[in-house]
C-alpha cells in the first residue's frame, strides 16, 4: 500500500486532481485542494473512494495505527546500534497533559538529563498523528532500515558522533526491543504526581486497543539515575 500523506496527489471521482493538505490517521479523514480552489475538501479515506494519481486505490486502514512513533524509532535505535553506532541513545518522556509522548535522540555521553540537542532529533506524538514522518525526508510507514538511511542522510555529521562503543547500553535496549516491539515503547520520564518512581521500566502502548503490557519487568537503563528525586534504579 502506497503512503497516504501531505503532497500526496489524489484522484476523485467528481473533482478530478487534486493534492492532500493534511492526513489525520486516527480518523481517517483528510483535506484535499482540487484545481485552483482557494478552500480545501475534507474528504474520508473509507468511503470517498479515493485514488492515487496513477488510479491505485486508497484504502483506509480500520485498526488503529501507531499514534506515536516511538515503537518505530526503537527499531531504527536498534539496527543503527548493530551496526556500531552504541552512542545513540532514544529519552522518551509524557508531555505536561498526559495525552502525548516526547521524544528525543542524542549522541555523546549518556547523560538522560542534560542531552545534547541537535535539530531535527526530537519530536511529539502530537504532531505524528497528522503527519505520521520523523521529518528526515522519510516517508509514512517506512521501515527500520528505510528510517536509518534517511536519518543518515538527513544529519550524517550528527550520527558520526555516535560511531562508538557502549555495551552495556546496548544490551540492554535490545532486551527491551525484544520484549516491547512492534506493539509497545518505553518512557524514561516520571510524573511525580503518579506516585514514587517505579521499580521497573514504565510501558506505554503505541496504538489504541493494544491491552496492556503484560510481559516481564524491565530494567532501567545501565546507571540510570533520577537526579531531581534522589532515586536510584540500577
Amino acid at each position: 500500500m502506497k503512503p497516504v500523506a501531505p503532497g500526496t496527489v489524489i484522484f476523485h471521482r467528481h473533482r478530478g486532481y487534486g493534492v492532500i493538505t493534511s492526513v489525520n490517521l486516527l480518523t481517517g479523514w483528510v483535506s484535499a485542494r482540487f484545481g485552483d480552489e482557494v478552500r480545501t475538501l475534507d474528504l474520508n479515506l473509507s468511503h470517498d473512494e479515493l485514488q492515487h494519481a496513477d488510479g491505485d486505490p486508497i484504502r483506509f486502514r480500520r485498526d488503529a495505527p501507531d499514534r506515536m512513533p516511538h515503537a518505530r524509532l526503537m527499531a531504527m535505535v536498534r539496527e543503527l546500534h548493530r551496526a556500531g553506532y552504541q552512542r545513540l541513545y532514544l529519552y522518551s518522556w509524557p508531555k505536561p497533559s498526559g495525552l502525548h509522548w516526547r521524544w528525543h535522540l542524542f549522541t555523546g555521553q549518556r547523560n538522560w538529563i542534560d542531552r545534547a540537542w541537535r535539530e531535527g532529533w526530537y519530536g511529539s506524538g502530537a504532531d505524528y498523528n497528522f503527519n505520521p514522518v520523523m521529518g528526515w525526508g522519510d516517508q509514512p510507514g517506512a521501515t527500520a532500515q528505510e528510517l536509518v538511511h534517511a536519518f543518515a542522510r538527513f544529519d550524517p555529521q550528527g550520527l558520526a558522533e555516535a560511531l562508538r562503543r557502549d555495551e552495556d547500553h546496548t544490551e540492554w535496549f535490545d532486551a527491551v526491543c525484544e520484549a516491547l516491539l512492534p506493539n509497545y515503547a518505553f518512557t524514561l520520564g516520571w510524573d511525580l504526581r503518579d506516585g514514587p518512581v517505579p521499580d521497573h521500566l514504565p510501558v506505554i502502548p503505541v496504538r489504541r486497543g493494544v491491552p496492556a503490557y503484560a510481559g516481564p519487568p524491565l530494567p532501567w537503563p545501565p546507571g540510570w539515575t533520577k537526579i531531581w528525586t534522589g532515586g536510584h534504579a540500577p
